[in-house]
């Protein structure tokens, strides 16, 4: 009859460890899943800013390709239009300027091989 005594309190004390053991295991489980989500949240926000300042860049260069100052500037610049009341000038020049010399470059020795250096030094007599 001894043997079939059951002591409630081990039982007890044993089915409370096992669960505190699954409460932590659940815990760290949830605790690397949230370090995860922040980490994740920490690149899409990074991400986030990046295509804010390249949407702010493309509007300020939509905004100076679009205005009218901009493009009159182009045109007078680079493709030499002008407007009515303007004088053009042409700037000629007068004859006696010397055209420039074009030096070539003197070409560099090649050198010689290791073994002609060699030779030289051993069988020349000079």
């Amino acid at each position: 009859m001894d043997r079939l005594h059951i002591d409630w309190r081990r039982i007890a004390l044993v089915a409370g460890v096992l669960f505190l053991v699954v409460l932590i295991v659940d815990f760290n489980a949830r605790l690397e899943e949230l370090d995860r989500l922040n980490h994740q949240v920490g690149i899409t926000r990074l991400e986030a800013t990046h295509a804010g300042l390249t949407k702010i860049a493309y509007e300020t260069q939509i905004a100076n390709a679009t205005s009218g100052q901009l493009v009159e500037e182009e045109a007078r610049s680079n493709a030499g239009m002008i407007q009515e009341g303007d004088r053009p000038v042409v700037v000629l020049g007068d004859g006696s300027e010397t055209p420039l010399e074009i030096q070539t470059p003197t070409p560099l020795p090649t050198p010689k091989p290791n073994w002609q250096i060699w030779w030289d030094l051993y069988f020349d007599e000079e």
